[in-house]
């Protein structure tokens, strides 16, 4: 075995260490069609896997989308579930890391409990952990009780003590996972989170992609993606199509994703009387598509955010984006296609700036956004290839 009870026995990483890939162990609520989850599929599918082997430990026994093709490109899913009972999820984690064998990094996803694995990744041995902040949850922790600011604080500590490295997508979710004088210690980082531009090259027929949603091929459609929970703000959402189909009987709303508030909001489009205008497409993995040959704009008015995927993804199709303005700044990668608007401001207010930029798209700004992303630190590739300097450098300052 591996793995002692608090420390991993030298001579075995120096046999091995010419042997096989530096073996790198994520840690994620589980493998579903999220942000975070998109981009480690991302990362998978384009990283050297002779170089990097890459597992998941999920808090989930449930299947999740991800868990084929995570298994057909050679990684493991390994249910580690109930981080609520963290004496049970200690056993768990423990027994894991020894039946599993030897993992070089720890790379855990799941923002404040981050600092409790990794607490229990040192315990056991494992000598490079790494926090990775998606989330700038600032606006959430405000209205904590005392309870849950105290368990914050507390998080925060043992990610300090136990990282051997930190990682951030914006300068925001930086200061939220490892506060405002993150830039004084040398072991937090900024990691942009890049997209795999190919989807967007595609041809695609748009009266196809249309008739299969029944939508008009004159309706104007705005796009939206996001799990239905409190952050992606579904309910003013909602109340924003209202008010522009008042004044545009053409329009339709396409929502993608699932989540827990699915059932209230559509009890909402009903009392909007929108039940003919708004589109509850589920869990897609066409989205590209969807961008580019369904949706004339993206509306986006998020409660927080850490830097969405689906903003770069946005930005990719060439598409006009309405967003506010909580988001971090770094998403402006095409600043002709972005808007942010302040989350005080009425429905009617956002509803009017929805219909002056319906008409914002032009043929040959998608071609220009993808030349302008191709060269920026969200493409796939340059993410990539920081994130396999991370791993590399936390493997051999082990062995030094």
């Amino acid at each position: 075995m591996y793995y002692t009870s608090n420390k991993v026995i030298p001579q075995e990483y120096e046999k091995l260490a010419v042997q096989r890939p530096i073996r790198v162990l994520h840690v994620v609520g589980g493998m579903n069609r999220g942000g975070i989850e998109t981009w480690l599929m991302h990362v998978l599918r384009h990283i050297d896997r002779d170089r990097i082997h890459m597992d998941f430990l999920v808090h989930t026994t449930e299947p999740c989308h991800y868990d084929d093709e995570v298994r057909q490109l050679g990684s493991q899913v390994i249910p580690c579930p109930n981080p609520t009972n963290p004496w049970f999820y200690a056993h768990n984690f423990r027994r894991i890391l020894h039946q599993h064998g030897l993992y070089d990094i720890i790379h855990s996803h799941v923002h404040h409990y981050t600092g409790f694995i990794l607490y229990l990744a040192q315990l056991a041995g494992v000598p490079a952990r790494i926090a990775h902040s998606h989330l700038d949850s600032s606006y959430q922790e405000t209205k904590a009780k005392w309870q849950r600011k105290l368990y914050l604080a507390f998080m925060k500590q043992l990610i300090t003590h136990h990282a051997s490295v930190g990682l951030a997508c914006s300068q925001d979710a930086a200061v939220d996972l490892f506060n405002s004088g993150w830039t004084t210690d040398p072991r937090w980082q900024l990691l942009y989170c890049g997209i795999d531009l190919k989807p967007f090259q595609e041809v695609i027929d748009t009266g196809t992609i249309r008739t299969a949603l029944s939508i008009p091929g004159d309706a104007f459609v705005i796009g939206h993606v996001g799990r239905f929970e409190p952050q992606k703000n579904h309910k003013f959402l909602i109340e924003i199509a209202a008010a522009v189909a008042q004044k545009e009987p053409k329009m339709r709303l396409l929502l993608v994703g699932q989540g827990f508030l699915r059932t209230e909001i559509e009890q909402q489009v009903v009392e909007s009387n929108l039940v003919d205008k708004v589109i509850f497409a589920g869990t897609r993995s066409d989205v590209p598509h969807l961008m580019r040959g369904v949706m004339d704009l993206f509306l986006f008015p998020s409660l927080y955010e850490g830097l969405p995927i689906v903003g770069l993804e946005t930005q990719a199709a060439g598409l006009p984006i309405i967003m506010s303005d909580v988001i971090p700044r770094e998403l402006d990668q095409v600043e002709s296609l972005t808007q942010r608007l302040s989350l005080s401001q009425p429905a009617s207010v956002w509803a009017e700036a929805v219909l002056a930029a319906r008409n914002a798209r032009r043929h040959d700004s998608q071609n220009r956004s993808l030349a302008s992303l191709e060269k920026s630190k969200f493409n796939i590739k340059y993410s990539v290839e920081s994130l396999i300097k991370v791993y590399e450098n936390q493997y051999y300052q082990t062995k030094s």
